[in-house]
C-alpha cells in the first residue's frame, strides 16, 4: 500500500499576535478545528525573527515575553486548501507556507525517497524517547522531539494544561535520513505507536557533523519560489562563544535574511551522537534545537555561507523546496 497525498500548512508568528480580539494561536487552532483537519500542533520557539527583523528570544528577559510560535496542520489537500485561504485572510505579521507530503500506509513499506524526512504526530503519552531510540538504532541521520503546547486531533482541540501529563496533546517528531533506513524504522515503530499521523517528504541532506554532503537547492530555471533550510543542533552545539542556534539568529538578521525560528526539543540526536535531552517537561541545557529558515532560493544562495560557516564542525543541515508561501502583513 502507498500513502495518500497530504498538505502541510505551517504558520510562523508571534506569541502575542492577536486577531479579532483573540490570540492568533487560538484563532489558528479554531480554524484547524472548524475544518476538522487530521492533526495540528502549536510549537513554542526559543528565539527567532521575521520580516520586520524584530528578534524574539528567551535568552534575554526583556525579549522573552513574545516568543515565536509555529502552528502546523496536516490533512488531505481538499481540507487544507480552504484553511490556507482563511489563514491568509488574517491580518498579522508572519509567514504561511504550504508543503506537499505523503501519508504513510498502515501496513507494508512506505514509498520513500533516497533522502527522506519522516514527521510523526503522536500524543505526549506515546513514549517519544522510545520513538527516537528506534530511529537511532536503524541508523537514521537525526531525530528531534518537539513538544506541542496546543493542537487538534481529528478536529478536536487538545490544549496542554500547566499541571498534568497531557497525554493527548500532540507532539511533533522530525526524523531525517536515508529513505531505506527510515522505511525500516517506520515498520518497527508500528509496534509501539497507536497509529499516529505520519508523513514523508523529499529532503536534501546538505551537511552532517561538518561534512558537506550536497548543496542546497539551487536558484534558477525550474527552482521553487521558496526554499526551507533546517539546522538540527543542540543547546551544547557552540559557534564561538554562543550556542549555534543563537548565533544563526543574529548573523542571519545582520545579513537581512527573511527570518529564522529556533525550536527547542525535549529529546533527540543528530549525526553520530547518542540520543540526549532531559526528562520531558524539564527543559535544560542538553536538549536538541531545530532552526528553520524560509526564504527565496536566490536569498538562500546569498546567505547560506553563514550556515555553512557556523556548522563547520557540528550540526545536521537539510534543504527542502516550498511550493507556496505567503507573507502576511498586519493591518
Amino acid at each position: 500500500m502507498t500513502g495518500t497525498d497530504r498538505l502541510k500548512l505551517t504558520v510562523y508568528h508571534g506569541e502575542r499576535d492577536r486577531v479579532g480580539g483573540a490570540f492568533l494561536s487560538d484563532a489558528l487552532a479554531g480554524i484547524f478545528a472548524r475544518h476538522a483537519l487530521e492533526t495540528s500542533v502549536v510549537l513554542r520557539g526559543a528565539n527567532g525573527f521575521g520580516a520586520r527583523q524584530h528578534v524574539r528570544t528567551d535568552r534575554l528577559l526583556t525579549l522573552s515575553e513574545d516568543l515565536p510560535l509555529v502552528s502546523v496542520a496536516v490533512d488531505e489537500p481538499s481540507r487544507v486548501e480552504p484553511a490556507w485561504r482563511e489563514v491568509g485572510a488574517l491580518a498579522f505579521d508572519g509567514l504561511v507556507t504550504l508543503e506537499r507530503a505523503r501519508s504513510t500506509p498502515d501496513e507494508g513499506p512506505p514509498a520513500v525517497h533516497e533522502e527522506t524526512k519522516l514527521t510523526l504526530y503522536p500524543g505526549r503519552g506515546e513514549r517519544p524517547a522510545a520513538i527516537v531510540e528506534v530511529l537511532h538504532a536503524h541508523g537514521v541521520a537525526g531525530a528531534t522531539v518537539l513538544l506541542g503546547v496546543d493542537g487538534t486531533v481529528r478536529g478536536e482541540r487538545r490544549r496542554a494544561r500547566f499541571l498534568g501529563a497531557n497525554p493527548q496533546v500532540p507532539l511533533m517528531v522530525i526524523a531525517v535520513g536515508d529513505g531505506a533506513r527510515i522505511a525500516a524504522a517506520l515498520t518497527a515503530l508500528r509496534g509501539i505507536l497507536r497509529r499516529p499521523v505520519a508523513t514523508i517528504e523529499r529532503v536534501r541532506v546538505c551537511k552532517r557533523d561538518g561534512a558537506a554532503l550536497g548543496d542546497p537547492h539551487a536558484a534558477g530555471a525550474g527552482a521553487p519560489a521558496w526554499q526551507k533550510v533546517t539546522v538540527f543542533s543542540s543547546e551544547r552545539t557552540m559557534a564561538g562563544d554562543r550556542p549555534l542556534y543563537d548565533a544563526l539568529t543574529w548573523r542571519l538578521r545582520e545579513a537581512a535574511a527573511a527570518g529564522v525560528t529556533s525550536l527547542r526539543g525535549v529529546w533527540g540526536y543528530h549525526g553520530d551522537h547518542a540520543p540526549h535531552g532531559d526528562v520531558l517537561w524539564q527543559l535544560r541545557r542538553r536538549v536538541p534545537v531545530v532552526s528553520v529558515l524560509v526564504d527565496t532560493p536566490a536569498n538562500v544562495a546569498r546567505w547560506y555561507e553563514i550556515v555553512d560557516e557556523l556548522t563547520a564542525a557540528a550540526g545536521l543541515v537539510t534543504s527542502e523546496a516550498v511550493p507556496r508561501a505567503r507573507v502576511t502583513p498586519a493591518a
